[in-house]
C-alpha cells in the first residue's frame, strides 16, 4: 500500500503547484486531521481484506463523522481512491465502491480513472486490472517485496494522482474565476 500511495503522490508532483501530504490512518493525530482538512483533494487509499476495506480505514472512515457533523467539512473538495490484494479479484470493486460512497457521504467530487482497461496479460499496460471507479493492484502471494505491486499497477496509481491533481486545479481556477465574475457583477 505504500508504494502504491507514493506513486499517487509522485502523480500529484507530476502537476505545476500540486503538492501531496499522505497521511499514515493508522497513527492519526490532531496534526493528521489538520492536514486533511486543509486538503483540496483526498485520495483515499487502503487494502482490501476479506472483500471489504481494512479495519483501520473503516476505523478512519467512522472518525470522521466529526467532519461530517461540522457542516459537511468535506464538501466540495475532490475525492479518489485505490485498494490492493493479493486476487486478481479479490472484491477489490467493493472496497471502491466503499471509498466512493464515504466521499458521497461527505459531499466530495470523486474522480474516476480515465484509462481504458488493459490486460493482465500485459503487465506493462496502465489499469491492466480493468478498474473505472479507481485503481486496483494485485501481486501474487510469492512475489519478491521489490517487484510488488507491478510497475504498470504503480504506473496507474501515479496516472490516477496526476488525474486528480489536474481536476483538482481545474476546479479551483474554475471557482476563482467565477468568484472574480460575482465581484464584479456585484461592483
Amino acid at each position: 500500500m505504500a508504494k502504491l500511495a507514493r506513486a499517487v503522490a509522485d502523480g500529484v508532483g507530476d502537476v505545476p503547484d500540486a503538492v501531496a501530504h499522505p497521511v499514515l490512518l493508522d497513527a492519526l493525530t490532531g496534526a493528521s486531521w489538520e492536514t486533511i482538512d486543509r486538503a483540496d483533494a483526498i485520495v483515499f487509499g487502503c487494502p482490501t481484506y476479506m472483500g471489504g476495506a481494512s479495519a483501520v480505514f473503516k476505523t478512519f472512515a467512522e472518525q470522521s463523522l466529526r467532519q461530517w457533523l461540522d457542516n459537511l467539512r468535506w464538501r466540495h473538495k475532490v475525492a479518489a481512491g485505490f485498494t490492493h490484494s493479493q486476487a486478481l479479484s479479490g472484491d477489490k470493486l467493493h472496497t471502491l465502491q466503499y471509498l466512493t460512497i464515504l466521499a458521497a457521504q461527505h459531499g466530495m467530487l470523486w474522480v474516476t480513472l480515465d484509462a481504458y482497461a488493459g490486460s493482465p496479460s500485459e503487465p506493462t499496460e496502465l489499469n491492466r486490472l480493468g478498474a473505472w471507479l479507481g485503481v486496483i493492484s494485485q501481486s501474487d502471494r510469492d512475489a519478491p517485496v521489490d517487484e510488488a505491486p507491478p510497475a504498470s499497477d504503480l504506473a496507474t496509481a501515479r496516472h490516477l494522482g496526476r488525474r486528480v491533481a489536474q481536476v483538482t486545479r481545474d476546479l479551483l481556477v474554475g471557482r476563482h474565476v467565477l468568484r472574480l465574475i460575482d465581484e464584479r457583477s456585484r461592483s
